[in-house]
């Protein structure tokens, strides 16, 4: 999501969605204190306010807030006994959360470039060659 878009606003955090994940990833704010309930609330009055609806912003936002329910989810269900030679990594879901903010900070970096791109090409125009004549035969 765009830094000038949707932020999230609860007690103990606000800002965009993606960092709110990045914090939960990081242990910095706890799943358990976040109220998904109450950022979904928020997003659909912050559409309802613009009257648009951005399909690429829906998506991202879709994605994540599935990841948050997904993550608390994980959380309250009991921690089953796992062998020792198991990776604990494996089983927590915040590392596929953590694949896919990386991969999504890609495509925000790449998106990022080409609107730079777009802008500082802008004022440039493609001089299209000048159309000649074809050589006219004098004998006819």
């Amino acid at each position: 999501m765009e830094s000038a878009d949707y932020k999230v606003r609860l007690d103990i955090f606000e800002g965009p969605l993606d960092l709110l994940l990045y914090l939960i990833k990081k242990d910095e704010v706890d799943i358990q204190s976040i109220s998904i309930e109450r950022i979904t609330k928020q997003y659909l009055d912050y559409i309802d306010t613009f009257k648009m609806l951005n399909i690429d912003l829906a998506s991202e936002f879709i994605v994540m807030a599935a990841n948050l329910m997904y993550i608390k989810s994980r959380t309250l269900l009991p921690k089953s006994v796992m062998p020792p030679e198991e990776d604990v990594e494996e089983d927590d879901p915040r590392w596929e959360l953590i694949r896919q903010l990386i991969e999504y900070k890609k495509f925000k970096d790449a998106a990022g470039f080409l609107s730079r791109k777009e802008t500082e090409q802008e004022d440039f125009f493609a001089h299209m060659p000048e159309k000649t004549a074809p050589p006219v035969d004098e004998d006819e």
